[in-house]
């Protein structure tokens, strides 16, 4: 039987395939592209705080992730319930997974994250749960 994880993870290959044009997968320096790794991530918040993640991320997030090394490729919010309402899937991209590693840890220790993970978290907890799969893409992807 087909897990939900696995299904999700299909729809975020066959969606990032089906986005990506040819045009942006061969602007991909091919040294770079044996080197990238992509990580899936998933969010499961809270209930009645999807909205709050999403202005976090909007807001602030991505643009720390790019700070610290971090390429931001996509994301999304699943068009059916329950997952509509407390989950977000996105995809980052490192240039190792060592660098990953430390984009992670260099991420978490810095002072403006804190600031901003303190302030939204002010009403409290957002994200209840979060699953992390690190995946290389096929010599066949749009994307690698």
């Amino acid at each position: 039987m087909v897990t939900d994880r696995q299904l999700i993870c299909f729809a975020l290959v066959v969606m990032i395939t089906t986005v990506l044009s040819a045009q942006t997968a061969r602007s991909i320096p091919a040294a770079d592209a044996k080197q990238r790794i992509f990580e899936i991530r998933t969010y499961t918040t809270e209930p009645g705080k999807l909205p709050d993640l999403l202005k976090r991320f909007r807001d602030h997030t991505t643009k720390l992730f790019e700070k610290h090394g971090m390429t931001n490729i996509g994301y999304w919010v699943p068009t059916d319930e329950p997952r509509s309402q407390n989950t977000l899937i996105y995809i980052l991209a490192h240039n190792s997974r060592d660098a990953a590693k430390q984009s992670w840890k260099d991420f978490q220790a810095d002072a403006d994250w804190i600031k901003v993970k303190e302030a939204s978290e002010a009403n409290g907890k957002i994200v209840t749960k979060v699953d992390s799969v690190f995946a290389d893409p096929t010599d066949f992807s749009a994307i690698r």
